[in-house]
């Protein structure tokens, strides 16, 4: 009995075995590139989440086609499924935008927990520092202690400024003068 499905079982071994040695190497890829760029690890754990997670539906998908499962029956289960995924990110679109700002800010920005950034907000601007980037939102602690959570979009559509420790910037209000003497003392 075991010998009419040998083919199935071998090709699956074999997709396994490739899927596994795909995710140490990006592993080892993502952890190297975290090293290198000062990246904090627990961003480099949260992107190797991301990467399962393709792994994981990639391998779904090579077993369906490997066993030659019916399509018509997993269209049916799938159309549904994508149907409530669907509306569900149509209701939360944010939500997709904050987690591709979150493998983006990973990736290229400079920002990394612990840095303390200025964010040039037109209504809110605030001078924190990184206390957690999170794959919807950065936690930022202000210099009074208050602790504030900022999207992921929001910080690549604004501005934001990379603010050495020490070093006091003051926030003009719009409608407020900038003393002339000294532009920006305390």
């Amino acid at each position: 009995m075991l010998e009419k499905y040998m083919p199935e079982i071998i090709q699956s071994a074999v997709a396994a075995g490739i899927l596994v040695v795909l995710r140490i190497v990006v592993n080892f890829l993502i952890t190297r590139f975290s090293q290198r760029k000062n990246k904090v690890a627990k961003r480099a754990n949260l992107i190797m989440k991301y990467l399962d997670f393709t792994l994981i539906t990639s391998a779904i998908f090579i077993g369906i086609l490997i066993w030659s499962i019916d399509m018509k029956d997993i269209g049916w289960i799938a159309s549904s499924i994508f149907a409530v995924i669907g509306i569900g990110f149509f209701a939360q679109w944010s939500v997709l935008s904050n987690l591709t700002s979150g493998v983006i800010i990973f990736f290229t920005l400079p920002y990394k927990i612990g840095d303390r950034i200025k964010i040039h907000d037109k209504d809110f601007p605030i001078i924190a520092k990184i206390d957690d980037i999170k794959a919807f939102h950065m936690n930022l602690i202000t210099d009074d202690g208050g602790l504030h959570t900022y999207p992921n979009s929001l910080i690549l559509q604004k501005g934001v400024t990379l603010v050495q420790e020490g070093v006091h910037t003051q926030i003009v209000e719009a409608n407020a003068e900038i003393p002339s003497d000294k532009p920006f003392s305390d």
